[in-house]
């Protein structure tokens, strides 16, 4: 564990972009071969504003990495923060544990809160409003919310007292898990809800992506459904019921258009649409 936490100490940005592009590329071929939907669509052309918002995801979050180091060094300085208040405790329950509390803080608080707050649910929809989840989808996130979830990571380093080591490997692991949970691929019933109980599994999150209440504000965990278990926020729904998108913005074609993306927190809600008027997957 000691090896682990030092690479991902010094992790080149290099090595980061090649996990965010590893795993896209994986989870890419696994959709090919084994898919949940047979989506008709052009999936390269599907890809463009998902890789366009990963693109704006990264823009954003490199100048701001020095702020995670220097945050997590106060912490470590200070003394401050639950993982520098707990007893001493092995290197490898340290770091999952340290892990665990990132989960929290970077994904699942936030996540939940940009539901509930109107404002951050208008700059989340962005995200909601993808009409073929897939693994490109995953980092699909308007530059507001980039910094909005950076804030909360940034909160979350503070207040674990995080090392270095453990938030850059947080945030690979993050990365490569929500890639998994967006991707379109089809597990064995039992196997995926066997994943589910500790990890959020692709069928677990679909739920998420129904376009309808109350199955959109549910399922918020990003690595661990632990979460979503303990704060009442896990629901299921067979998969061939879940349609996505999301009912006050229906128009696929402008949900596909970048420049209309950009400008949708900005816009007012349309009239929300029936179950009836949008197509199956």
């Amino acid at each position: 564990m000691e090896t682990i936490l030092n690479y991902f100490e010094t992790i080149p940005p290099l090595h980061r972009g090649a996990i965010i592009v590893g795993g896209l590329t994986f989870f890419w071929l696994i959709e090919g071969a084994m898919p949940l939907f047979n989506f008709k669509y052009k999936k390269w052309k599907h890809a463009i504003p998902n890789i366009f918002f990963t693109i704006t995801t990264i823009l954003v979050n490199l100048p701001m990495a020095f702020l995670l180091l220097m945050s997590s060094d106060w912490a470590i300085a200070n003394d401050f923060g639950i993982l520098n208040w707990l007893p001493e405790m092995s290197l490898t329950l340290y770091a999952i544990l340290g892990v665990f509390l990132m989960d929290f803080f970077g994904a699942y608080l936030p996540h939940l809160i940009e539901h509930k707050v109107p404002p951050l649910w208008m700059v989340h929809l962005v995200h909601h409003s993808d009409h073929k989840v897939d693994a490109t989808t995953a980092n699909r996130h308007h530059p507001i919310e980039s910094i909005i979830r950076y804030t909360f990571t940034l909160i979350g380093v503070i207040a674990i007292g995080a090392p270095i080591g453990i938030v850059m490997l947080y945030q690979s692991l993050s990365i490569v898990a929500t890639q998994f949970s967006h991707s379109n691929i089809r597990l064995p019933k039992k196997i995926d809800k066997l994943i589910s109980y500790v990890l959020v599994s692709p069928d677990m999150h679909k739920v998420h992506h129904h376009y309808k209440m109350p199955y959109t504000d549910s399922n918020y965990g990003n690595i661990f459904s632990v979460w979503d278990r303990l704060f009442g926020t896990y629901m299921e729904l067979d998969t061939d019921k879940i349609v996505y998108g999301v009912d006050v913005f229906p128009n696929e074609e402008e949900n596909s258009n970048i420049k209309d993306l950009l400008k949708q927190p900005f816009q007012k809600y349309q009239k929300p649409t029936s179950f009836e008027e949008i197509p199956e997957n």
